[in-house]
């Protein structure tokens, strides 16, 4: 891996920030439809990239997609810790209540996200790991390369999760003739 100037560091991390925050953001609001959550998952995201931005390493892939596979972390863990119903407490007693103009924004990029999260309950059929495939490629845009990377599986293991899942999504929404 090639060593980046620390100096350079800094203005590195927050063009990336610039360039994916919208995108990272809207990840999550396909997810949930509280404001308060996704701002957190947001942020929980950009800390752990941040923290970790030392050993992003370009030529294994896009900042996209190394950031896409941090906020599937992310949310797996949020998923796990609302699931045991642990350290609730502890996140509302830290928590930074959005303010007015804040959750309206959260609101309106939530509500901008409703067909993605309709298209989400169609896709309940498929398994966990075609629908983040389907998601990542056909939702998101990224390229298979990046989609493969984000997910820790090679672009052949990738293209046959989309075949495998595209097919069984057009049977189950009745397209098959397409």
């Amino acid at each position: 891996m090639q060593r980046r100037r620390t100096s350079g560091l800094a203005a590195e991390f927050e063009q990336i920030y610039r360039a994916h925050v919208q995108d990272v953001t809207a990840y999550f609001a396909r997810r949930t439809a509280d404001p308060q959550t996704v701002a957190d998952l947001t942020a929980d995201t950009f800390v752990q990239a941040i923290t970790s931005f030392t050993t992003f390493d370009p030529a294994r892939g896009s900042p996209r997609s190394w950031l896409y596979g941090i906020a599937r972390r992310v949310f797996a863990q949020h998923c796990e810790r609302f699931s045991r119903g642990q350290d609730v407490a502890a996140r509302l007693a830290g928590r930074r209540e959005l303010d007015i103009d804040e959750a309206a924004e959260l609101v309106v990029r939530i509500d901008a996200e409703r067909k993605g999260r309709a298209l989400f309950d169609g896709l309940a059929a498929l398994t966990p790991a075609d629908r983040e495939a389907v998601e990542l490629v056909d939702i998101v845009g990224l390229e298979r390369k990046e989609a493969a990377a984000a997910l820790g599986i090679s672009t052949g293991a990738l293209r046959i999760r989309l075949f495998r899942a595209r097919g069984k999504l057009r049977k189950s929404v009745g397209e098959n003739d397409g």
